[in-house]
């Protein structure tokens, strides 16, 4: 009775302590031709600690359906209806693209889910001092796969990939690592929601090519690879680190078998050498996301969406050291800045170092090369 007592006058005696919620709007494709990749964010997503930089936190995920329109009204909602302190996707780059001016307009901090470096650079140009984001650029994963194409002795290369901003992204970016090293005899493109790519894949045939690189994600990446077999073409088929799901393994089947593409570690967590300096948190992510959705399921997408939270929870941590309120511009302005000042913080895509000058972070420890054997995505040996 006595104890009660007690606790009931220190209750009436002594301040509340008000914590301070921090808001995080989230936009993804759950449904749409992106929703193989949305749907594993969301389920990262899931897993994400009730708090960010120690205080309560609140997420607010929206699905965009994999349309651009609905992924800019999904962030003008969440800004001024929901004021939200940081966004996180989209998961399609065009989106991301289409997201910037909210951003800059709002003054809303955004960790993106793509792929393609475009949505971070130029820094500070079209309001990108405001985004960052956790999938490696496209250059890094470029320069792993014409280094892998030299190193394997392929020396006439043919590209298809994706009609939108990330296959022109990937076309870029592979071109010129290409430079003075491989010798590029085709170039074609698709749609992702083609049923057929035989006339782009005969073109590619009758150029001869040593190894093709399929620039596609998800999928959809599937379609001209398989029209590849049909055809009978034998050389190396590599494609991009948008494809390590569990579905694009579903769907291809025998025909993506052998297939080489660049990807981040914990994709290939568990086949890594022993000090690749990523490997322990790779693993330690693949262990506990597997252990809720089974094995094999963590992917590149899931670690992007884990790596979010440990990127903004970091930054957070700081800004609130600072005493910015969050639910105020001053606060994401600090936090704009934190996350700009992020130093040797290890995720399970890599480590990264995020400066005004590059907002993703990474280098070559980010990179490294995947191979699909027996139906698994496994570390590529030399």
């Amino acid at each position: 009775m006595k104890k009660i007592l007690i606790s009931t006058l220190l209750a009436l005696v002594l301040p509340t302590v008000t914590m301070a919620e921090v808001v995080v709007g989230v936009t993804i494709s759950n449904t749409g031709p992106a929703a193989a990749i949305g749907i594993q964010s969301q389920n990262a997503m899931a897993l994400w600690p009730d708090t960010l930089g120690g205080e309560p936190a609140r997420y607010i995920i929206l699905d965009d359906a994999t349309d651009v329109s609905k992924a800019v009204r999904n962030v003008r909602k969440m800004t001024s209806e929901d004021k939200i302190d940081l966004l996180v996707g989209p998961n399609i780059t065009a989106a991301a693209l289409a997201i910037l001016d909210v951003l800059r307009e709002t003054q809303t901090p955004m960790i993106s889910l793509v792929g393609s470096g475009s949505v971070v650079q130029p820094v500070g140009e079209g309001g990108r001092q405001w985004a960052y984001k956790m999938s490696q650029n496209d250059d890094l994963m470029a320069q792993a796969v014409v280094e892998d194409m030299l190193k394997r002795g392929f020396k006439k290369v043919a590209y298809i990939g994706f009609a939108d901003a990330y296959g022109d992204s990937w076309w870029r970016e592979f071109s010129d690592a290409a430079v003075d090293k491989l010798d590029i005899v085709a170039k074609e493109s698709f749609q992702r929601t083609d049923n057929s790519t035989m006339g782009q894949v005969l073109k590619l045939m009758s150029a001869k090519p040593d190894a093709i690189l399929i620039a596609g994600s998800g999928t959809p990446a599937v379609l001209p690879q398989q029209t590849l077999k049909e055809r009978g073409y034998q050389g190396q088929i590599y494609q991009t680190h948008g494809i390590a799901t569990p579905e694009f393994l579903q769907v291809g089947g025998a025909v993506v078998e052998d297939t080489l593409f660049p990807t981040g570690p914990s994709v290939v967590a568990r086949t890594l050498a022993s000090d690749h300096p990523v490997k322990e948190e790779a693993v330690k992510f693949v262990e506990m996301y597997e252990a809720n959705y089974g094995e094999g399921t963590a992917t590149q997408f899931t670690s992007d969406a884990w790596g979010a939270w440990i990127l903004a929870d970091a930054a957070v941590e700081r800004t609130l050291a600072q005493g910015h309120k969050p639910g105020t511009v001053e606060f994401r302005v600090a936090l704009r800045e934190a996350l700009e000042n992020t130093k040797d913080l290890v995720v399970p895509t890599g480590v990264l170092n995020v400066t005004p000058q590059d907002h993703q972070g990474f280098d070559e420890r980010a990179a490294v090369m995947g191979q699909v054997k027996d139906g698994r995505f496994v570390y590529a040996a030399d």
